[in-house]
């Protein structure tokens, strides 16, 4: 006599199938395809919009291309890299931008750093304070240099009317080579000195408390605390700001552009805004793609050996 046939528990009058069904193996494979179908559009659009215009701008870097140049491009490999490290207008561009990049960013350290450091110590209108020095970051670029390009007016400017009223002479700000620089670099100093700020604050609101409270008990002056507690745990995170502030001082176009568009000469003139005008009024589109691959490598190989640094202040 045969063996009863199992009966499921959702229909007693059907029969239990003998080998259930792979539902395991094909949800796997349907997951992975539904994963695969969400992230490819995400995926391909990054390739359009970040890694092809990057090769392409490679491809041209070895070429002689032109905008408005008509006919296809002639390779010259390596001759607009040899033209851009050996011009002595290039290497004054790079002087004109280390000082700038250094000025601005060195500012913007010690101003955001102290800042932080006053308004970590209040207990009242900590957050008022705050959001009254964030202001100028939130402001666009364009906006900011339209400001202070109002301000620094020679004839008409609010800086020189304070001046006047106090018995001292007028300075033409952006028209002078020594002060023009030195303008660009104040203004950046106004509008970023909060990012560095805001960061530094975070790092200091994150110290342990129980630390100071230690240091109070052994009699510990304000200045041992600060040079022994503080600057230690926020140095960390006080150089990833430096390292972005520096990487955007760098590249800074918006306000040489509004404010002194490279002038007076050459004086104010950037590596970036160098670039602007080599790509869209000398329509040199090859020239201008090299420097803008050597600026990439440039960045690359500095922020590596920041971030070296960064890891070895870390292990220590």
């Amino acid at each position: 006599m045969s063996d009863p046939v199992p009966l499921t528990k959702d229909n007693p009058g059907q029969a239990a199938s003998a080998t259930p069904p792979a539902r395991g193996r094909a949800r796997r494979l349907s997951d992975r395809w539904l994963s695969v179908a969400f992230t490819s559009p995400a995926l391909l659009l990054l390739l359009a919009m970040s890694v092809f215009p990057l090769l392409w701008t490679l491809y041209l870097s070895f070429t002689d291309y032109s905008a408005t140049k008509g006919g296809p491009a002639n390779f010259l490999w390596f001759g607009n890299y040899t033209a851009i490290l050996t011009s002595p207008q290039v290497h004054q561009r790079t002087v004109t931008t280390l000082i700038f990049v250094v000025g601005a960013v060195t500012l913007q350290t010690v101003l955001g750093f102290s800042i932080a450091y006053l308004i970590s110590r209040r207990t009242r209108g900590r957050g008022v304070l705050t959001t009254l020095f964030l202001t100028p970051m939130m402001l666009s670029p364009v906006v900011v240099g339209l400001f202070w390009k109002f301000m620094l007016d020679a004839q008409f400017g609010v800086v020189n009317s304070m001046l006047g009223s106090l018995g001292l002479d007028g300075v033409e700000w952006l028209t002078r080579q020594r002060t023009a620089l030195l303008s660009l670099i104040v203004v950046d100093t106004w509008q970023w000195t909060p990012f560095i700020m805001l960061i530094a604050l975070a790092g200091l609101t994150a110290v342990p408390k129980y630390l100071y409270e230690a240091a109070s008990i052994d009699r510990a002056s304000e200045w041992f605390k600060f040079r022994t507690i503080t600057l230690p745990l926020v140095w960390p995170l006080l150089l990833i700001a430096v390292l972005f502030r520096a990487i955007e001082a760098f590249r800074q176009f918006d306000l040489v552009y509004i404010l002194t568009s490279g002038g007076p000469g050459v004086s104010t003139e950037t590596l970036s805004f160098h670039v602007y005008k080599v790509a869209f009024l000398g329509f040199n589109t090859g020239t201008a793609s090299a420097y803008g691959i050597l600026m990439i490598l440039v960045v690359i190989v500095l922020t590596q050996f920041y971030l070296r640094y960064l890891n070895k202040l870390k292990e220590d």
